[in-house]
């Protein structure tokens, strides 16, 4: 009994309780690779149904419409793997890697105004988008200029 309540005491020491948080972030992070994994071969899938339906049955001079769509689509499977590549570089150092959120943010904005169909989008959303687009690269700029000084 008392081996048993000194386990449970060393547990709950900081070290040991510290120690077990960081296994469950890694398996978690290890879960969360996975399942980005078979999101990205299904929407790989998706984009080469949709490619094979769309692309090739579309009249002639009616595919602007369908491209956007499949650019949509590209960049879909290209935030999946920079969200992929954000778990990974968790993984490998245990830290966030906040350039590669901005980046990863970046391209979802860069997504939206692609796919945006201007008849249908009022002028603020478009002041909102440019205003993400704004803060977002400054912050990327922010973030690369004082890790080029950490570098040196």
């Amino acid at each position: 009994m008392r081996k048993f309540i000194k386990k449970i005491l060393g547990f709950a020491s900081d070290e040991s309780f510290m120690h077990a948080i960081e296994n469950v972030e890694v398996i978690v992070s290890k879960v969360l690779s996975l399942f980005m994994v078979i999101v990205i071969f299904v929407a790989i899938a998706d984009l080469g149904t949709f490619i094979v339906k769309e692309v090739f049955t579309v009249p002639y001079g009616k595919i602007s419409t369908t491209l956007f769509k499949v650019f949509g689509l590209f960049l879909n499977i290209l935030i999946a793997l920079e969200i992929l590549e954000n778990i990974t570089a968790y993984l490998k150092r245990h830290v966030f890697q906040v350039e590669l959120v901005i980046i990863t943010s970046l391209i979802a904005v860069a997504r939206k105004i692609i796919i945006l169909d201007l008849e249908k989008v009022k002028g603020l959303d478009i002041i909102g988008l440019g205003t993400a687009v704004l803060a977002l690269s400054i912050s990327y700029l922010i973030i690369r200029s004082s890790n080029g000084k950490d570098r040196h």
